[in-house]
């Protein structure tokens, strides 16, 4: 009985190895960036409807999104994350600790965190788009309200924060196992603003030029309306506000098998 059980638990982890090597190879499991020690989460391709038929006029017209598979961060960017990059903390709310959301950065600088950390590591670190922010946001659910089910579940906004930023991590997370989608700090988004065209598309990266950058998901001070899966909101390559932060993707294939 004993040996057979031993043959059990040895097929077991052989097989639990083999499945996360696998993983690893197809792109298909999590991963941690070793430099910052920021967690990964697969976003798996697919098809959805973005926008809304009862939002705002930038929300329409829905329209059919097709995507590749990507990896999105867990968690917001944070603070101890920006220093460990950058060499210096720029938010407001400092004193909340490593673990709390980095606030001030604008788009720009964003796009510098990411271009030091891929020069540290020799990744392929990015932005995600906004039809990839979106299709996240949903986890996998279809057309959800929120990120999320509950959104006092899941976010921090105006009547759950206290007025404040807080950790990362401490409300649920959504279906693809990411948390803060909604609430806490906006995230910036890689896409220029613009209108939503009324076709189906692949892996759309929106217009080519503009004169704001799209940031999504809503913050501690605003309210649920504002943390809706499908609001829009946008702001100049330079703005930084203490509600501003950001969350980073990188392309599917695994960093573990390059």
């Amino acid at each position: 009985m004993i040996r057979q059980l031993r043959i059990i638990l040895v097929t077991l982890a052989t097989a639990f190895f083999l499945t996360g090597a696998h993983a690893a190879e197809a792109g298909t499991g999590p991963f941690r960036d070793p430099y910052t020690g920021m967690e990964f989460a697969p976003v798996p391709g697919g098809c959805f409807i973005a926008g809304a038929t009862d939002g705002n006029s930038d929300e329409r017209p829905p329209h059919e999104v097709c995507l590749s598979p990507f990896y999105l961060g867990r968690y917001e960017v944070t603070q101890g994350q920006w220093r460990r990059v950058m060499g210096s903390n720029p938010s407001l709310f400092a004193a909340c600790g490593d673990d709390c959301p980095v606030d001030q950065v604008s788009w720009s600088d964003a796009q510098e965190f990411i271009a030091r950390l891929n020069r540290l590591t020799g990744r392929g670190y990015r932005l995600p788009t906004e039809a990839e922010w979106e299709y996240a946001c949903r986890g996998g659910g279809g057309p959800k309200r929120y990120c999320g089910d509950d959104i006092d579940a899941i976010a921090w906004y105006d009547r759950t924060s206290g007025n404040r930023v807080h950790p990362v991590g401490k409300k649920h997370p959504n279906g693809f196992g990411l948390y803060d989608m909604s609430g806490n700090v906006w995230e910036w988004v890689q896409d220029w603003n613009g209108r939503y065209q009324p076709r189906k598309q692949q892996d759309p990266t929106g217009p080519g030029t503009g004169s704001s950058r799209v940031r999504r998901g809503g913050s501690w001070q605003y309210g649920a309306d504002k943390a809706r899966a499908t609001w829009r909101s946008s702001g100049y390559q330079e703005d930084r506000a203490m509600d501003i932060g950001f969350r980073v993707a990188h392309p599917a294939q695994s960093p573990t098998a390059r």
